[in-house]
């Protein structure tokens, strides 16, 4: 396909996306099961400008003076991929399969410094307010680096194979060593039309060595401190990511439980955990079998169900379906979950709350409420963790009240994740 066509493709998605109201990929799945004579490169290509155009649709239309899938498919191609109108009129001349270019008055004359705040950012109106109070004068470069396009993680599972072997295995995918995380690699995010590798293809993947894995997520089940011989509890486990991390530094020593509420995600987790070789893994789908454990673990990770504001990047269609709605519903689990996860930690051990969210309601003031409640919890500093851990970073998180932690594309290049550290009295 040429680019008319591809642009053609990405704008019928954009569109299904916005009637329908479904997934980015279930609507490019389903585009491609319609257009099989499209290859693979035109299908990453017109996944690329739909993904693009979500992840700043806001700006996008403000310059462009539309919301439209065709506005925002062009903007895609002006501003992101580099491309001038005058080069794409030229390329698109005699494609009968090009859409029509829409009117690019506006484009040409408006400027985004001109525009309000939340549009520079790329963030719902609504939650600048919080973002503000994150981040304070740096919200806007925070917001604005969730907009961006992420890289491709990868995790080495030391229980198989170190890193540098993983590393020569993957070396034709382009994969190098991850800047933070000890066995992290990664393929750095690519531009314009480009495809990330196929890295679940690969043997060494089928032989269990690596894992699909945030460099964000690598780095937080790592300031879990888990060590070998200690009884873990992964309280919202979902597929399993830190379950597998966790388990591979205790080298197969000691025990991780993995529970979660939701049968249908933790699902996955079987088959990862033989992949990987891992031993000291139980699977818990019933809280009646973690009953007679309540007070017994060293740690308990709470990986609480939450916005998903930190996955923005990844998952750039629910920024803009997400509503205060949410965020309340999000809340109350969070706090039902700290609550129940809470009872399962020995006296002297410790509790650690995650999200992968950047809002303050969700992280600092969640904590804050906990800890008002459970005088017998104190809040220990996730900082010095990361600084006695990662000592040889060049970067460092983001922390707003000089205890916990919060990861984000502008500080870590990672997705947004953050970290506290509650510790129980003995």
């Amino acid at each position: 396909m040429r680019l008319g066509g591809r642009l053609a493709g990405a704008i019928e998605v954009l569109a299904d996306i916005e009637a329908r109201k479904r997934p980015v990929a279930d609507a490019l799945k389903d585009w491609g099961l319609g257009h099989r004579f499209a290859g693979s490169g035109d299908r990453a290509a017109i996944g690329n400008i739909v993904y693009d155009a979500l992840r700043m649709k806001l700006s996008h239309a403000y310059l462009m003076d539309s919301d439209s899938p065709s506005a925002l498919a062009h903007a895609v191609l002006f501003r992101q991929w580099g491309i001038t109108p005058e080069a794409l009129a030229a390329e698109l001349e005699g494609d009968r399969f090009a859409p029509e270019t829409p009117d690019l008055g506006s484009f040409n004359t408006r400027s985004l410094d001109d525009a309000e705040p939340h549009v520079q950012g790329d963030i719902p109106r609504w939650v600048q307010t919080s973002f503000e109070k994150s981040f304070g004068e740096q919200w806007l470069a925070e917001a604005q680096a969730l907009a961006g396009r992420p890289a491709l993680d990868l995790r080495a599972n030391t229980l198989k194979a170190p890193r540098d072997k993983v590393l020569r295995a993957l070396d034709r995918a382009h994969v190098v060593a991850a800047n933070i995380a000890p066995n992290g690699m990664r393929v750095p995010a690519g531009e314009a039309a480009s495809r990330l590798p196929n890295v679940t293809a690969e043997v060494s993947f089928e032989k269990g060595w690596f894992e699909v894995q945030d460099e964000g997520s690598q780095i937080v089940a790592q300031l879990t401190g888990a060590r070998e011989g200690e009884q873990i509890l992964d309280y919202c486990a979902g597929g399993g990511g830190k379950t597998l991390a966790m388990s591979a530094a205790m080298n197969n020593k000691g025990q991780v439980h993995a529970f979660d509420t939701d049968r249908k995600r933790l699902a996955p987790i079987i088959e990862r955990l033989k992949r990987a070789g891992t031993r000291n893994v139980q699977v818990h789908d019933n809280i009646n079998s973690l009953t007679p454990l309540a007070g017994k673990f060293d740690r308990v990770l709470v990986d609480a169900p939450c916005t998903g504001t930190g996955t923005w990047r990844r998952r750039p269609e629910t920024k803009w379906r997400l509503n205060e709605k949410n965020l309340d519903e999000r809340l109350h689990q969070q706090r039902e979950a700290l609550e129940a996860a809470s009872r399962y930690v020995r006296d002297g051990g410790v509790l650690i709350y995650v999200t992968c969210s950047i809002l303050p309601q969700e992280n600092e003031e969640q904590v804050a409420q906990f800890l008002a409640a459970n005088p017998d919890f104190k809040q220990a500093s996730a900082v010095e963790s990361w600084e006695s851990q990662f000592a040889a970073a060049t970067v460092k998180p983001w922390s707003h009240d000089g205890k916990s932690i919060t990861l984000t594309p502008a500080r870590t290049d990672t997705d947004g994740f953050f970290l506290s550290i509650l510790q129980k009295s003995a």
